[in-house]
């Protein structure tokens, strides 16, 4: 027999509901988003909690706390950006599910090395990234009367852990002026986008 959990509904609306138009995020979490092409604004709504410590990126904003967040295996947050924008080419280790929900988004992955294939979803179709396949995505075009295209994303794990691909290693160091925490001291690693303690790694 399953167990049961009573909840009051005060517990309820306070610990595991999140209105869109209460959440919070922010447009400068990874070490991508001031790169022209790559600015978007990331919301945190379930699962984890902005990582910790000196070498963590948050990419939803110190203050950006998810509203509901249980230990529940994976995380929930949206992604919205103007046309032509989305995160560089990266990695997870985990599961990475899109279902746009305003606009028309193109999800581009590499197929095999330096050989990249894409596919245009409208809203409310889904794609789903397996760990492990390089991938990147941005919005072509908004909903009629809409300045941004909007996004569900839904990662794996409590922790996932995102990584750029070696390839935009040198577009995200010049931004950061050779600076950005993540990158360790081998040229040859690329630099994580989030670390071991979680974030949305977009």
């Amino acid at each position: 027999m399953l167990p049961v959990k009573w909840v009051s509904r005060n517990e309820l609306l306070t610990k595991y509901v999140g209105r869109f138009k209460n959440l919070h995020g922010a447009a400068t979490g990874l070490p991508d988003s001031e790169i022209e092409g790559h600015r978007k604004t990331i919301l945190n709504v379930f699962g984890f909690n902005p990582p910790e410590g000196a070498d963590a990126v948050n990419p939803v904003g110190d203050d950006a706390r998810a509203v509901i967040a249980p230990k529940a295996g994976f995380s929930i947050g949206f992604l919205k950006s103007k046309p032509r924008n989305g995160p560089v080419m990266h990695n997870h280790n985990t599961n990475e599910t899109f279902i746009p929900l305003q606009g028309t988004w193109r999800f581009i992955w590499e197929a095999s090395p330096a050989h990249e294939e894409f596919v245009d979803l409208e809203p409310y179709d889904t794609i789903s990234f397996p760990p492990g396949v390089p991938r990147r995505f941005e919005n072509l075009a908004p909903s009629p009367g809409w300045e941004e295209g909007l996004l569900v994303a839904v990662v794996g794990d409590d922790a996932p852990v995102s990584e750029a691909m070696p390839g935009v290693k040198a577009l995200l160091m010049s931004m950061a002026k050779g600076e950005l925490p993540t990158i360790s001291g081998d040229p040859a690693n690329p630099p994580l986008l989030t670390t071991k303690n979680g974030g949305f790694g977009g």
